[in-house]
């Protein structure tokens, strides 16, 4: 599916910035570097859905996510399986975006979608429980903006069938982007091959 902007995004030419990143970082970081095994086949299928959101609240976010499930439930999943929704404007600072993740599933609870769906969380400034805002290990979930990523649980069951022992995909993910390192993480997302 095409990207969209749910409500028109103030600023067109910020909007194809905000949609190039993310893919950057999907093809780059998340592909590239192997962190999830299973987002190549959605990739190159065309079953992802970049949602771009203007919600400036975290009310408006939260409806704009329930709008996102009923798309999900309305379409076939070999047009769409998963919805990046990228939300810049609101949530940006991650203790905030932690405490919405509640507000999230108690909306995943409410609509009868527990074992239907789930929300991966995705933000610039992620932090593990008991790490450092600095430690690499972080960078694991930590994509260019503010993102939830919804998922199909029957997709996920589908892809941790068919991928040997997917218990280990957390510890290589670490060891990943600690040979990798901040500097090696910032250049693999430079916007430009090359370009300091």
């Amino acid at each position: 599916m095409l990207p969209e902007v749910l409500h028109p995004y103030p600023d067109a030419e910020a909007a194809g910035k905000i949609l190039a990143d993310t893919r950057r970082w999907l093809e780059r970081a998340v592909i590239g570097l192997n962190l999830c095994p299973f987002a190549k086949s959605v990739h190159v299928k065309k079953q992802i859905r970049y949602a771009l959101s203007a919600a400036a609240t975290p009310d408006e976010l939260l409806a704009e996510l329930e709008r996102e499930f009923t798309l999900l439930s309305e379409t076939d999943p070999a047009l769409l399986d998963t919805t990046l929704l990228i939300h810049p404007d609101v949530l940006t600072d991650f203790l905030d975006y932690h405490f919405f993740l509640q507000e999230v599933e108690a909306l995943i609870r409410n609509l009868g979608y527990e074992g239907v769906y789930q929300v991966a969380s995705l933000h610039p400034d992620y932090e593990f429980a008991g790490s450092e805002a600095d430690d690499i290990d972080n960078v694991t979930n930590r994509s260019p903006y503010p993102t939830l990523h919804l998922l199909r649980e029957a997709s996920i069951d589908r892809a941790v069938a068919a991928f040997p022992d997917p218990e280990s995909i957390y510890e290589r993910n670490i060891a990943t982007v600690r040979r990798l390192g901040h500097e090696g993480w910032r250049k693999l997302l430079q916007e430009e091959s090359g370009q300091e």
